[in-house]
């Protein structure tokens, strides 16, 4: 069952819809609330986020492709935002705000996370941040916006091929977490 409740956990959207249906004939979850829906199966975002990037933590120098690379390559759809020849930014599927970009250096280049950075890095990273404020002018968030970086487990990471997140769209809190 457990098993079953992470898959309900990943999915999103219609498919989300159709595994709570499948599984859970006799619930009506169309008329819950996200908070509700995640109430009844007894689970937390934050666990979730946390469980995750414990468990991709291991696999973290491998060189083995991460989904950004699949997502790089065009094997994975994403909604594009932004792409020169050095990064790509795409739009969150699971946003955090009304605004989520995730931006990506298109070569990893050993960059699986900002403490693995050295001298070699210092061009893409400082493109990686200028290209930040490009996008959050060209999607109307330039006069407040939030940038993170997730470094590790312990920060959630879990996907390990460095990537910002852009915030914004809306008040922002503060602190973040």
């Amino acid at each position: 069952m457990s098993q079953l409740v992470s898959v309900i956990q990943r999915a999103s959207g219609k498919w989300r819809g159709a595994a709570e249906r499948l599984l859970f004939p006799e619930r009506n979850f169309s008329s819950c609330s996200y908070s509700e829906t995640r109430r009844f199966f007894n689970v937390r975002a934050q666990n979730n986020e946390e469980e995750n990037a414990l468990s991709v933590a291991a696999s973290v120098d491998t060189g083995a492709p991460t989904i950004f690379d699949k997502i790089i390559k065009k094997e994975i759809p994403s909604t594009v935002v932004y792409e020169d020849d050095k990064v790509l930014a795409f739009r969150d599927i699971s946003p955090q705000a009304p605004v989520h970009i995730v931006l990506i250096p298109k070569i990893r280049d050993g960059l699986t996370q900002l403490s693995k950075a050295d001298e070699r890095h210092k061009d893409i990273l400082g493109h990686l941040m200028y290209t930040t404020g490009v996008i959050a002018k060209q999607e109307g968030i330039e006069e407040g916006y939030r940038v993170v970086i997730n470094n590790g487990p312990t920060a959630c990471q879990s996907v390990y091929h460095l990537h910002l997140h852009i915030l914004g769209g809306r008040q922002l809190k503060w602190p973040p977490g």
